[in-house]
């Protein structure tokens, strides 16, 4: 199977409706304004040569670039695109497609020379949308995932069972797809700090730290191995949420609880949208200056708005009093259908 994955796609997209841009870097996020709380949602080449990258603060990204160009998200360009690379995916001999986001999905195909198949799926796509794309070959999932790294960009890459060890062994953890910063942390209090040490770590010890399922799992990353089936059944988001990072801190609990409605408000027009009911709510906060929490309760399978409301501010009611927020953000989960793939919807914010 294939991973493709579009090469600084959000930034591509820019530059595409702004040729004068290219060679230059470009950081989009927020309202393009750095003045203001918002982080960085992706970044140029030339702009990542500086160190700048998504999920950075914005201020921070034009201090390293005084001269950079920032531009606003414009989220509905960037589906558009994403729409016409889809359809380029669908539209290959034979191809199986799993849409993972804007810019990436996997492709199945039957074919004897995958990368001869890999660069007619690079030449589609920039036929059809002047986009450029990597390609990742694998024999599982996780090795076609990360295989796309190196072939970064515009090229492609394969790994196998044959060559992952020799590729990965010795990379950190955190190199893995699905191993982030805060496990990675927790693999190497283990002494695990390599993919080759986690490929041989100790299940009773992976159980202990990450629980019966999640720690054999994470062994299994480290050796690559795991499902080799594309799936292609419709996506169902299992949630919907809206965050808001505010420009000045709030403390007032009659301010915030306002924030949580309106936020909420509009969770529940996408929700509605869905013809789904709720089974659980979420609230995220920032204090500052920089400290994450989430709170989640299951509710009871309701359409009742009111209801919904009722749940979600009895976890604001969980927020400390007279400390500071920086960001709020509401989140509402929903009954899945039977046939469905799950998935997630991110936040327009990032939750």
């Amino acid at each position: 199977m294939l991973h493709v994955d579009l090469d600084q796609f959000i930034a591509a997209v820019e530059i595409l409706r702004r040729p004068e841009l290219a060679g230059l870097p470009v950081i989009v996020g927020g309202r393009g304004d750095p003045t203001e709380r918002a982080v960085v949602s992706t970044a140029s080449y030339e702009a990542r040569a500086f160190g700048v990258g998504s999920g950075m603060p914005l201020r921070i990204a034009a201090r390293k670039i005084p001269d950079a160009v920032i531009l606003p998200v414009d989220a509905p360009a960037y589906t558009a695109a994403s729409e016409e690379v889809m359809q380029t995916l669908r539209a290959q001999p034979g191809a199986v497609v799993q849409v993972l986001g804007w810019d990436e999905a996997f492709v199945g195909v039957d074919t004897e020379d995958p990368e001869a198949y890999a660069r007619g799926i690079q030449r589609a796509v920039l036929e059809r949308t002047e986009l450029h794309c990597s390609v990742g070959i694998g024999d599982t999932l996780v090795r076609a995932k990360n295989a796309t790294d190196f072939g970064k960009p515009r090229g492609t890459f394969r790994l196998t069972a044959e060559n992952w060890l020799e590729v990965m062994g010795h990379r950190p953890t955190i190199a893995l797809w699905g191993v982030g910063s805060k496990v990675s942390k927790r693999l190497a209090a283990l002494g695990i700090e390599t993919v080759d040490e986690l490929a041989r770590a100790d299940l009773d010890a992976l159980a202990a730290e990450f629980g019966p399922k999640m720690g054999p799992w994470y062994r299994q990353l480290g050796r690559g191995d795991g499902s080799n089936v594309v799936d292609d059944t419709p996506w169902v988001a299992r949630g919907h949420g809206r965050e808001t990072t505010f420009q000045q801190n709030i403390v007032d609990p009659d301010e915030i609880a306002r924030a949580a409605r309106d936020l909420l408000a509009q969770v529940l027009e996408d929700v509605a949208k869905e013809g789904r009911p709720v089974v659980g709510v979420g609230l995220k906060v920032r204090y500052a200056p920089f400290l994450t929490k989430t709170f989640t309760r299951r509710v009871a399978t309701t359409f009742d708005r009111d209801a919904v409301l009722a749940e979600v501010m009895a976890l604001v009611a969980k927020i400390e009093p007279d400390r500071p927020l920086r960001l709020l953000g509401v989140r509402a989960e929903m009954e899945m259908p039977d046939d469905a793939r799950e998935g997630h919807t991110p936040t327009r914010g990032g939750w």
